[in-house]
């Protein structure tokens, strides 16, 4: 399918130019699940659109208009930053490195589709806008440049919609949107059906599509979703209504602390029994002037002063610190990490101890991911090689960094206690993986071992050669090495194993 750029020339859509209800090239049954795509979309673009502006600290300040004035209200910026930092939280647990392979060996040139992908950076944004918007998509196509490559591309819930199938329980139809003029109007979008797509793009006569056709029983879309139910298959977004209205209830407290700031940052002085016209001078230079002085009023009497107190700030951070601790239950994020200065100080283990949940969240988070990563790597197998049955990836297993910071003593002493019972263990990918080496560490010291390994077998044929009188003492035979024997050593040398 031809894929259009996306223009960010005006990063918000019209939904009205959504309306439509025809497209040349595109049947009648085709037709009504399109519609169907389009008004979800309508739909569900403006509250998508509501939590990007959260995410992105561009909300309009909620003022409940009682004692913060319209004109402080009406320049206050955002400054509590939880909606963000409850993505990126959970978001940064879940770093997708690769995928294994059974027993090494590549067959279905899975890690060429991954490296022409860049899917180990283009996943991340995939799991940062589903726990945004609840939910995104990958879709699986051809390059138009060069139809033997596979495009693996990650696509935002504000751009697309998608309608599922309680039946088969995956993605009945989708639809991406792909491009838009400056006034943000539709111009070109996606639409992805079982064993067919859609490339339908706005003319000057109305709307045309070019299909395109593939061998797939199924849309070649996956969803990356968080938190799914059985009555929410595409999830529910981490910035949920109650992380909204804890931001904008953090907002006016943090609102009120400046005004009140502001009000008492000069300090408010009467004087009880002065004229106005006792003051020669503006009220400034007065306040900053070294030596003031006032003479008796008519009757003789010394005028009274009075200052105003400045309030305390103390029930402000008292209430903002309720408030964070409410989002910190909410986000699972420790207060610390919310901007919560305790009074005692946090050590490592007890904050690695209050991410628990967090980090038990991201696990099966990665589980449901590798579900959907190993669904799109089927159909991008199975469309490069234009088979009509999808691959066997049996043995194939994404891999995700850890979710939980461990320090390298605790990694080395458990490393050292199970290797101590268990030595195949200690040199296998998972006991490797649990020192903490990554999935490109382990590979390249897989490489270095069959180096190794194949540097001892050169040094043992030359060691054979030069002292042929040793190899007969030691086993009785004929010192010449048989030609069979070099041949089988060489052969040895060029295809070693992947373990040694």
């Amino acid at each position: 399918m031809n894929e259009q750029s996306i223009s960010f020339g005006n990063p918000y859509l019209s939904t009205g130019s959504s309306s439509v209800t025809h497209i040349a090239n595109v049947p009648d049954n085709d037709m009504a699940d399109i519609t169907r795509l389009l008004e979800l979309w309508r739909n569900k673009y403006p509250r998508n659109l509501l939590r990007s502006a959260f995410y992105d600290a561009k909300q309009r300040f909620n003022n409940l208009g009682i004692s913060i004035p319209n004109i402080v209200a009406q320049k206050a910026g955002v400054v509590v930053g939880w909606p963000q930092k409850s993505v990126r939280a959970l978001a940064d647990k879940s770093v997708f490195e690769g995928f294994e392979t059974a027993a090494g060996a590549d067959n279905h040139g899975i890690d060429e589709i991954m490296r022409m992908n860049e899917l180990e950076t283009d996943m991340s944004e995939a799991v940062i806008s589903c726990y945004k918007h609840s939910c995104s998509f990958l879709t699986i196509d051809y390059d138009p440049a060069d139809n033997e490559r596979i495009l693996i591309t990650p696509r935002s819930a504000d751009w697309s919609a998608a309608l599922w199938d309680n039946e088969r329980r995956r993605i009945k139809a989708a639809l991406t949107i792909t491009d838009s003029d400056k006034w943000g109007n539709i111009t070109a979008f996606n639409a992805w059906l079982p064993g067919r797509n859609y490339a339908c793009m706005k003319t000057g006569y109305g709307w045309d599509a070019e299909p395109q056709y593939n061998r797939l029983d199924r849309v070649a879309v996956v969803p990356i979703v968080y938190d799914k139910q059985m009555d929410r298959p595409f999830g529910r977004s981490r910035i949920n209504r109650a992380l909204m209205n804890l931001t904008d209830m953090a907002m006016r407290t943090m609102v009120r602390m400046e005004a009140s700031a502001e009000f008492y940052s000069v300090p408010k002085i009467w004087f009880l029994g002065l004229s106005r016209e006792s003051f020669q001078q503006d009220t400034w230079s007065a306040l900053v002037s070294s030596i003031n002085a006032i003479s008796r009023d008519i009757n003789g009497d010394i005028p009274e002063l009075k200052q105003v107190s400045q309030a305390s700030m103390q029930p402000h951070g008292d209430m903002l610190e309720t408030i964070a601790m409410l989002a910190s239950a909410e986000t699972d994020i420790p207060p610390e990490q919310l901007g919560i200065r305790l009074a005692n100080p946090t050590s490592a283990e007890a904050l690695a101890a209050a991410e628990n949940q967090l980090t038990r969240t991201a696990n099966r988070q990665n589980r449901m991911f590798s579900r959907q990563l190993l669904n799109a790597m089927g159909m991008a197998v199975q469309l490069r090689d234009n088979s009509p049955q999808p691959p066997d990836l049996t043995g194939i297993r994404p891999l995700w960094a850890p979710t939980r910071e461990v320090s390298d003593a605790a990694r080395a002493d458990y490393y050292t206690k199970v290797a101590g019972v268990n030595g195949d263990w200690a040199d296998s990918d998972v006991g490797l993986a649990k020192l903490g080496l990554t999935a490109g560490e382990l590979q390249s010291f897989r490489a270095y071992q069959q180096r190794m390994k194949a540097q001892r077998n050169i040094d043992q044929l030359k060691q054979q050669r030069m002292n042929p009188q040793d190899t007969e003492a030691a086993d009785g035979s004929e010192s010449e090495i048989p030609a069979g024997t070099a041949a089988a050593a060489g052969q040895g040398v060029q295809g070693l194993p992947d373990r040694p």
